[in-house]
Formats: C-alpha cells, structure tokens, sequence
C-alpha cells in the first residue's frame, strides 16, 4: 500500500510546453515559460560561452534542468531562426554603440579637449 500525501500530484510541463512566444513579453521571442529567460539567452550561455546545462542552473535558479535542455532542444530544432535573432540584436547593440559613445569615451574626449584649450591659449 503506497502512503498518502496530502499533497495533489502535480503535473510537470511537456517539453513542448516549457518554450513558449508570448506578444509584448521579451518581444515576443522564444523562452522558458513562466520566466523571462529566451532560447537565445540559453544558447549564448551554452554555445558561445561555454556553460554546462548544470552551470546555467547554478547561476540561475530559477529555471530547471529540464527547462535548460528544453530550451536547448528547440534552439537545435530553429537554429536558423535563433541564430538571426542573436546576431540582429548584436547589430542592434553595435550602432547603439557607435552612435552613443560610453561613458568613459565621453570623459576621455573632455579631458583631451581640456589639454588643447590649454596648449592653444
């Protein structure tokens, strides 16, 4: 006879269910259901950066072993797709770059504006 719990059983997410698109929430682009992180983020941890699935939940606790190599298994499935998101998003951020210097640019540019003031006058 097996022990009662007071506990209903719970029912654990698909693997189809666990990568979800919502409109208005990350731009609407693949992620683990019930949290923010997309399958992009999950591939660049994974791909580019060297991260173990165990290493991704260790620095993230939030998400599951399950929901690491969910979102890895669908990034495998739309590697086409993800990949053009990534690098757009990188070009995103390379023309924010150019047309914003950072902050230590912008001192740096002053200080070299304050030093010719100086030699000129």
């Amino acid at each position: 006879m097996e022990p009662r719990t007071s506990e209903p059983p719970r029912e654990r997410p698909s693997l189809g269910e666990r990568i979800v698109t919502t409109p208005g929430v990350r731009g609407g682009k693949p992620r683990i259901a019930g949290h923010r992180i997309t399958v992009a983020d999950v591939a660049i941890w994974h791909e580019r950066m060297g991260m173990s699935p165990d290493e991704i939940v260790s620095e993230y606790p939030t998400i599951t072993l399950s929901d690491v190599y969910a979102a890895l298994a669908y990034y495998h499935d739309h590697r086409e797709e993800i990949d053009r998101e990534i690098r757009e998003g990188e070009e995103f951020v390379e023309k924010f770059r150019a047309g914003a210097p950072s902050l230590f640019e912008q001192l740096k540019s002053r200080k070299a504006d304050a030093t010719d003031d100086s030699i000129s006058s």
